[in-house]
């Protein structure tokens, strides 16, 4: 029975899964599902209210990122559908497949659109990585050809934290007269990113990212980008997001959008601390080794592989549950598919080998996260780590 010394707590420290919900966006969205629930397109006052709504909330995402124009702004159902909007939005004004370019450490919502692409005869070039998990402009540059398109690079990775030299990539596309999309769901709200000095054409984000509510997402599309809709219908966001607007959880976005860009010069070098302390705290661990550049970085990111991991008794996994029997959350990187576990594909990607794949763990820090929490994970974390590898460490000598 694993237990601690010192009282039991309750620790989260998963926010690049999902942020808990701010009150002031739940107040918002309470208020517009009692006040303003109108349908948007509707021409009478009970549309027009919620209509306004809807713009209201559009000026504060687009305020978070520096947009000029509100009506770049495209809500979507979330980062997943404004990730596929981007790629499959390009590509259907294609009737000759062409060639596209990914980096190889890439979100699912990126690859496997791609993926699908690549099915239907589109020619894709995936960017190979550095140990730190960044893509070299270099490589970018050597791979574009005539009939490239788009590229898409992830801003800050999910798993590993690296943030990519996006501003630089982008430049390079731009010379050579492809569209640029980065997926920066987790850097929005985290870093001051501002699209009329980021030679972006795309862009997106997520409302659970940032402590609004789930199921709301948004795609950036610079002005005079064409795109072809996903999802026909009505004609709503400028026709590339057809279906009534879910006007209460846009709201709620709004309103999370617009604190998040009001407390991001306050909450961005607090994080860093916070997430520097954690580092620091357990660098004297045995085979817990970090992963992701150190100093390009997420904020609030932290993460590491254990180099003892083998996949049965030792895992990201494994110490996923044994850290929530502490009451500590954090996540793993390793995917289990039908009861087998398999490999992180982004650490095997940063050329790490197969068993270090499965031992890879995320511990993500966020508004309600102190120094205490992290003192008391890192005490916890290196219990737990102390006794597994025991463990371990006697059923490998039994054999």
């Amino acid at each position: 029975m694993f237990s601690l010394s010192i009282g039991y707590m309750q620790i989260y420290l998963d926010y690049s899964a999902t942020t808990p919900t701010r009150p002031e966006a739940i107040a918002k969205m309470q208020a517009v599902l009692t006040q303003e629930w109108g349908n948007p397109s509707s021409l009478h006052e009970w549309g027009k209210r919620a209509a306004m709504v809807v713009e209201q909330a559009r000026v504060q995402v687009a305020g978070l990122i520096n947009a000029a124009n509100p009506e770049s702004i495209i809500f979507t159902n979330g980062g997943t559908e404004a990730d596929n909007l981007a790629i499959m939005g390009v590509a259907r004004w294609y009737n000759v497949p062409q060639h596209l370019i990914i980096s190889c450490v890439e979100h699912s919502a990126i690859a496997e659109p791609v993926r699908l692409l690549e099915r239907w005869g589109w020619e894709v070039t995936r960017l190979s990585v550095d140990k730190n998990g960044t893509v070299n402009p270099l490589d970018l540059k050597v791979a574009l050809r005539h009939n490239t398109v788009l590229v898409s690079v992830i801003y800050g990775q999910s798993e590993v934290g690296t943030v990519q030299p996006i501003e630089e990539l982008a430049k390079i596309t731009q010379a050579h007269g492809a569209l640029f999309h980065t997926d920066a769901v987790q850097a929005v709200g985290r870093l001051a990113i501002n699209v009329q000095s980021l030679p972006v054409d795309l862009l997106s984000l997520s409302s659970h990212k940032i402590y609004g509510p789930q199921g709301v997402g948004a795609l950036y599309v610079r002005p005079g980008v064409d795109l072809q809709p996903l999802v026909s219908g009505g004609g709503q966001e400028r026709g590339l997001r057809s279906g009534t607007q879910a006007v209460p959880i846009i709201a709620g976005f709004g309103v999370a959008a617009e604190l998040a860009l009001a407390e991001l010069a306050d909450e961005t070098p607090r994080l860093i601390k916070l997430r520097d302390r954690l580092f620091a705290n357990l660098a004297d661990v045995p085979g817990l080794i970090p992963t992701g550049d150190l100093v390009n970085r997420l904020p609030h990111h932290v993460s590491f592989y254990l180099a003892q991991a083998d996949g049965e008794k030792l895992s990201g996994k494994t110490l996923v549950r044994q850290m929530n029997l502490a009451g500590i959350g954090i996540s793993a990187g390793a995917a289990c598919h039908s009861g087998k576990l398999s490999p992180s594909p982004i650490l095997l990607a940063m050329g790490y080998g197969e068993k270090a794949a499965l031992g890879g763990i995320r511990l993500t820090l966020g508004r309600d996260t102190t120094a205490a929490d992290i003192d008391w994970t890192a005490i916890a974390l290196k219990q737990v780590l102390q006794r597994l590898t025991s463990i371990e460490l006697v059923i490998s000598h039994s054999t």
